[in-house]
């Protein structure tokens, strides 16, 4: 049993990469990629919330008035890393955004363990800890300066969107902790992931809203939803995935491993996606420093993870 944790935690995470070229295409059909970010929420709660009834946890629900509110509040995260995929991937490409992702996530991993905050137990950093950080460091710089064309002058002019990106990775791991509390509150990860997305789509409401009436974005369009591929709707299936496998591996196989192959599988996904053009991405070559780049970007992976 615990070994069939290790190919499904690796296929998660392969799942966000993916996640992120179906929401480009739910994104172009509306015009906003905040408007598609609130349908992917939204379907993949509901599709927790139709699995949670067929489980016979749903029950659980009841239990939420009894919980510390914060630990209900870790849905915001997701909205945080859906639209920011949403916004980079056209930009920074899928290999440098999802290198971005994985150094927020071990960066913030790093800080939940070495202060013990969150319900994490607190971990001592260890020599080999600061040297996969150092590696995974490393190896985004490859990343970044292998691709095609890239400078240090472009990477400067993108500043921004590379901090986005790292933020937007550095949220995961702590929504893993807050919603780690709040299965612990309810016992039933179906429901807790349910409770999630909600949250997720109620904080994606609320940023649309604002860009609506305090910039110049357009309206949402949905005309085009009609003529989207089939492929496109898939990002909610993959994002409910994700929370669900890192829910449930946990428990079996322990923090460590589970984040360790959800980050391999999202950084594997995404060579295939840059390389290819997947999901009607822009098409990116792939060079020996960049493929260097994901070698050692894994490597610190691994050295911070203790396998």
């Amino acid at each position: 049993m615990d070994i069939l944790f290790i190919p499904i935690s690796l296929v998660a995470g392969g799942l966000l990469a993916v996640q992120a070229g179906a929401n480009t295409q739910l994104s172009k059909a509306t015009g906003s990629p905040f408007a598609a970010t609130v349908i992917q929420v939204l379907i993949a709660g509901l599709l927790l919330l139709i699995i949670a009834t067929a489980t016979g946890t749903v029950t659980a629900l009841g239990g939420l008035g009894n919980v510390t509110w914060w630990h209900a509040t870790g849905g915001i995260a997701t909205a945080i890393y859906v639209a920011s995929t949403i916004l980079l991937f056209p930009r920074l490409g899928a290999v440098v955004t999802v290198g971005l992702f994985i150094t927020g996530q071990m960066l913030a991993s790093f800080g939940l363990d070495t202060l013990g905050v969150l319900g994490v137990p607190q971990q001592p950093p260890r020599a080999t800890t600061l040297a996969g950080l150092a590696a995974v460091l490393a190896g985004v710089l490859a990343i970044i300066f292998g691709q095609t064309g890239a400078t240090a002058s472009l990477a400067l002019s993108r500043i921004g969107w590379i901090g986005l990106a790292l933020i937007a990775g550095a949220v995961l791991p702590v929504q893993g902790a807050i919603n780690g509390l709040l299965r612990h509150d309810l016992g039933a990860p179906f429901v807790v992931g349910a409770i999630s997305f909600a949250v997720a789509t109620l904080s994606m409401l609320l940023v649309l809203a604002a860009t609506l009436v305090f910039t110049d974005t357009p309206k949402p369009q949905f005309n085009g939803l009609a003529t989207m591929p089939w492929w496109g709707w898939i990002g909610a299936a993959c994002g409910a995935t994700y929370v669900t496998t890192v829910f449930t591996a946990i428990p079996v196989i322990g923090t460590a491993a589970a984040v360790g192959l959800t980050v391999a599988g999202q950084q594997i996904a995404s060579l295939f996606v840059d390389r290819f053009g997947w999901f009607r991405l822009p098409q990116r070559e792939l060079s020996a420093l960049r493929y260097a780049g994901v070698v050692l970007l894994l490597g610190g992976v691994v050295l911070i993870r203790g396998f």
